[in-house]
């Protein structure tokens, strides 16, 4: 036999060039463009800074890549971001409560709105999108009802370390904790059982019901564990800005969001990769870096970012109507 046979590469990193091929060319068009426009663009001080202020999205777009997948969105965690830094600083400073202890409770806090978001939509069958606007307004209004509306001024330094802190004098820790938070969420969506079942959920709800997944555990599981993060991402935040603020973490869903669309996360569920969502929040810092030092407003800023989305969403909707197209063709 002179056929030769054609193996298919498992490499994990040749399989995940491959997937986010368009997304990296795009990286790499608008990294040359800033770094001739801004010429502070690519000095090691400058890259350090774009992957400190995108650990945060990260931290937000790994709970929203599974939610997604899942079929779902989740518009609460940006409320939970300002919810968790604002009780974890004011239980410290306002009253008292030693902050190890503090920071497990606005943990567990966070936590628990991504664990109720989940039973409601489980429960009830009320759609996400319904239930997690909801709680973005519960949780934003808890944050500025204890605060008052006012900010709250920290000056622990152990607390400062959380987020200000470096590795061996070099690395950030936040960018620290994103390197992990990566590495797990890649594990876990590629190499365990919950993994597997998000993605039989999103692709075919029935199907998977039928083949005896435990959908309802999954989905808790899945929004519970989205509510951790962002509860962790509030945490960082309030470190950073050595305080606790009722107005952060406004907009940081949509930036998530952006995120997981522009890496490929399908809206309509059942396809997506954590690689992808990093490289889309990777665009989306450069982008967000780049106007910064080019001088262009915040303004405009949130111009292009709303304009990043609808062309992503876009793409996606196209996408999936060639792909059925081509299906239907090669069928015929």
């Amino acid at each position: 036999m002179n056929e030769k046979i054609k193996v298919k590469s498992t490499n994990p990193v040749i399989s995940m060039l491959k997937s986010n091929m368009g997304i990296l060319c795009v990286m790499l068009i608008i990294g040359i463009g800033l770094s001739f426009m801004t010429p502070n663009f690519l000095t090691g001080n400058n890259i350090i800074s774009v992957l400190r202020q995108i650990s945060n999205n990260i931290f937000l777009a790994l709970g929203m890549t599974m939610v997604i997948i899942l079929g779902g969105i989740d518009l609460s965690v940006g409320s939970i971001v300002a919810m968790t830094g604002t009780l974890t600083v004011g239980f410290t400073v306002t009253n008292g409560v030693p902050m190890g202890a503090a920071i497990l409770i606005g943990l567990a806090l966070g936590t628990l709105v991504g664990f109720f978001n989940g039973f409601i939509v489980t429960t009830f069958k009320v759609p996400a999108f319904i239930v997690t606007l909801s709680t973005m307004n519960i949780a934003k209004g808890i944050a500025y009802i204890y605060s008052g509306g006012q900010s709250t001024r920290i000056t622990n330094d152990a607390y400062a370390m959380i987020g200000t802190g470096y590795l061996f004098g070099l690395i950030p820790l936040p960018v620290v904790y994103m390197i992990v938070l990566i590495v797990v969420f890649v594990f876990l969506l590629n190499k365990t059982k919950l993994g597997t079942y998000i993605y039989a959920v999103g692709g075919n709800r029935e199907s998977a019901r039928l083949s005896g997944v435990p959908i309802k555990k999954v989905e808790i599981m899945v929004f519970t564990l989205t509510g951790l993060l962002a509860a962790f991402a509030g945490l960082v935040l309030s470190s950073r800005m050595y305080s606790g603020q009722p107005s952060a973490g406004d907009g940081y869903e949509m930036d998530a969001i952006a995120a997981c669309v522009l890496g490929g996360v399908s809206m309509s569920g059942g396809v997506g990769h954590v690689s992808g969502t990093v490289i889309g929040a990777v665009v989306i810092g450069i982008i967000s870096n780049g106007l910064n030092l080019m001088g262009v407003s915040s303004f405009w800023q949130l111009v292009v970012k709303g304009i990043i989305i609808m062309v992503a969403v876009i793409i996606d909707s196209q996408k999936e109507m060639i792909s059925e197209r081509f299906g239907k063709k090669k069928n015929k």
